[in-house]
């Protein structure tokens, strides 16, 4: 003779007149669900279970995607924010000297990179005044210089943007800190007809900083400011 335990009356009246807290409890249904199987036995097949378990399993997956596409969303608005502010900032002086000395400074810091070098093109050299004075961001090299650079020995079209890792960084543009260098943004520079090229180039600690799987559209960005900027400065 066999019993049959039942449940308090007052749980059993709870789940009838709200059985939704029972569905929306995912592990609750997965023990009733399992339980069933138990008493089931082991050869019935449970086609009802086995596709509850698929519909689990791609729930899942979308929940993992909606969290990755959310977080991505946030870092892009984080980043977008980032380079509005450095763009502010970069055009708040209105005298060359202290402009280019707020890219190496402020400007660096709210991007939150280590080193920010501008390199333009000339025949002039670094023993110019003007060039000596602010070496500590700007350098001067020769026709072609900026080609080679970016290019590194690949014969691949030159994109706008480059992102990559280093193993050090060239010794020549960020000088004593090139050691540190891991990581860097090569972004290419117009200044208009007529007027040689330049590169502006960023460079950090972080080996994961910069690196080719990121999007370039908000460095794009930077750099169309600083070309417009530099051509008034230029003019």
């Amino acid at each position: 003779m066999t019993s049959t335990q039942r449940i308090e009356d007052s749980v059993r009246e709870t789940i009838i007149s709200r059985p939704d807290i029972i569905l929306d409890d995912k592990d609750l249904m997965h023990a009733l669900i399992t339980a069933n199987e138990r008493a089931m036995g082991g050869n019935i097949i449970d086609l009802r279970g086995i596709a509850m378990e698929r519909l689990e399993a791609r729930l899942d997956r979308l929940e993992d995607t909606h969290r990755s596409v959310i977080a991505a969303a946030y870092e892009n608005l984080a980043g977008t924010n980032q380079i509005h502010r450095a763009v502010l900032r970069m055009l708040d002086p209105v005298e060359f000297e202290p402009f280019l000395r707020d890219l190496g400074g402020e400007v660096a810091q709210i991007l939150r990179v280590d080193v920010i070098k501008l390199v333009l093109e000339s025949v002039q050299n670094d023993n110019d005044p003007a060039v000596k004075r602010l070496g500590t961001v700007l350098s001067v090299a020769e026709p072609g210089f900026v080609e080679t650079f970016v290019a590194d020995g690949r014969e691949a079209p030159l994109r706008p943007v480059t992102l990559r890792q280093v193993s050090t960084g060239n010794a020549r543009i960020y000088g004593e800190k090139a050691e540190w260098i891991r990581s860097e943004a090569c972004l290419k520079l117009d200044f208009g007809p007529g007027r040689l090229p330049g590169l502006l180039l960023m460079g950090s600690e972080d080996p994961h900083m910069f690196t080719p799987q990121q999007g370039t559209d908000l460095l794009s960005f930077f750099a169309g400011v600083f070309e417009r900027a530099m051509r008034r400065w230029l003019s």
